[in-house]
């Protein structure tokens, strides 16, 4: 067993800073109960942050002691691991675009998988289920601008767009007004009436 946590911890000393490692992608070193084992053992160690359900990243160390990944990092790794898409929530975007001088408190992302709770390092992070069409578009300025507008609600949308109309290049606010057949009809019509005067 210590062999195969000097492996893993071996393997994980090569991977850039901020890659997940969960029991499948480490099946070549050992049997699955053995590496889910040593993965355990090497979290209760602190050699391993555990930042979801299976999945593990490695403490970055540094001159001042060893810290988790930042929450963007393992936020990106469970993405990429889940194969889901996570992107900002809509209050974080409204604050991207000036539409907002709230600064959201509390970690939360928008996911196409189920909700849930993790924890890196002392930070609590939720990643919290919504429509697909809130995460079209993903991390471009257009869907930055649709989380934005998903988050102020139909009331205050239409007051937002011409701001976002100004701020946004034109190809991106293009890409929106493509993108609004795909959105509820509130926020359709307010894109469109945008749009086309």
């Amino acid at each position: 067993m210590q062999r195969l946590t000097s492996q893993i911890l071996a393997y994980a000393e090569q991977l850039p800073e901020g890659t997940a490692l969960s029991a499948k992608s480490l099946l070549h070193l050992g049997n699955r109960a053995a590496v889910d084992q040593a993965l355990s053992r090497l979290h209760e160690r602190g050699e391993l942050i555990r930042a979801g359900r299976g999945i593990y990243m490695k403490a970055i160390k540094s001159r001042f002691g060893s810290r988790p990944p930042t929450v963007e990092q393992a936020v990106e790794a469970i993405a990429h691991q889940r194969g889901e898409v996570i992107v900002s929530n809509g209050a974080a975007a409204a604050n991207a675009l000036g539409l907002t001088t709230q600064v959201p408190v509390r970690s939360i992302y928008l996911t196409s998988g189920r909700s849930r709770t993790m924890n890196v390092g002392s930070q609590k992070v939720e990643l919290k289920h919504v429509p697909r069409w809130q995460l079209s578009l993903a991390s471009r300025p257009a869907g930055v601008a649709v989380r934005a507008l998903a988050w102020l609600g139909p009331e205050r949308a239409e007051d937002a767009l011409s701001s976002i109309k100004r701020k946004l290049p034109p190809e991106a606010f293009n890409e929106l007004v493509a993108a609004a057949p795909q959105f509820p009809t509130w926020l359709a019509r307010s894109v469109g009436k945008a749009a086309h005067g």
